[in-house]
């Protein structure tokens, strides 16, 4: 090809030598943790102000016990949220510290197991040993590798802790409000009762929808999934209410 074919060529293409950049998505906690807080904010006080609204006839007692039960609730999903970070936390040091003494202290059995490892992603036995003598070189990168992936640990965010809670804490109270928001602002129980299903359900197929883009390939699965969830709660809840009462 001559010079001016190609350079008529790469300007009618001038993608084709262009850098290629992958977009994906990388903040998966964070939204492990919306999917956890909200999902349960949005059934668990929509379960229990339907079934208060089998029981009793006041708005207001049904506002007040919600807002309690989300108070408590975000407390307690928080909680749970900082304390499996800091299990992880502790499970990776603790590994760490593990792979740390045996690289000092077993260091030809380490490097068979980095040969290992690497023969399974298509290494000659021959290359293995090269790239293992290349990585025992430099005992971080070594425990590194080992942690990587022979443990298929990564090094957890020293502040995914506390960020880990107060995300879950902030999506219950926010899916919470939700199906309590009618009883604030109709005094009757079966109308804001029937207003509450209605923006619950509807906030429900949305949540499931985009929690299925995040998490699935198959969004309106989710979506109706989420509602079924909610909704068979909710109805249970309200039944067995009104069965009692």
């Amino acid at each position: 090809m001559s010079h001016d074919r190609l350079d008529t060529h790469l300007h009618h293409h001038p993608d084709r030598h262009a850098p290629h950049h992958e977009e994906h998505f990388e903040d998966s906690e964070s939204v492990r943790d919306i999917v956890i807080g909200m999902s349960d904010g949005l059934t668990v006080p929509f379960a229990l102000a339907a079934g208060l609204s089998g029981a009793v006839d006041s708005s207001s007692i049904i506002m007040t016990a919600g807002l309690a039960e989300v108070a408590a609730g975000a407390i307690a999903m928080g909680l749970g949220g900082y304390l499996a970070a800091r299990t992880d936390q502790e499970h990776y040091a603790s590994e760490r510290f593990r792979e740390e003494r045996e690289v000092e202290e077993v260091p030809e059995r380490e490097a068979r197991e980095v040969e290992d490892v690497l023969c399974t992603y298509g290494l000659t036995p021959e290359d293995a040993h090269k790239v293992t003598n290349s990585i025992r070189t430099d005992k971080k990168r070594w425990v590194d590798f080992m942690m990587r992936f022979e443990l298929g640990l990564e090094e957890p965010d020293p502040r995914r802790a506390t960020r880990s809670a107060l995300t879950i804490a902030g999506a219950y109270v926010a899916g919470g409000l939700v199906p309590l928001s009618p009883y604030a602002l109709v005094s009757s129980v079966p109308v804001a009762l029937t207003w509450s299903v209605a923006v619950t359900l509807l906030a429900l197929l949305v949540f499931g929808y985009v929690k299925g883009r995040f998490t699935t390939n198959h969004p309106w699965r989710s979506a109706w999934q989420t509602v079924l969830v909610g909704g068979l709660a909710a109805s249970a809840a309200f039944l067995i209410a009104k069965s009692i009462g």
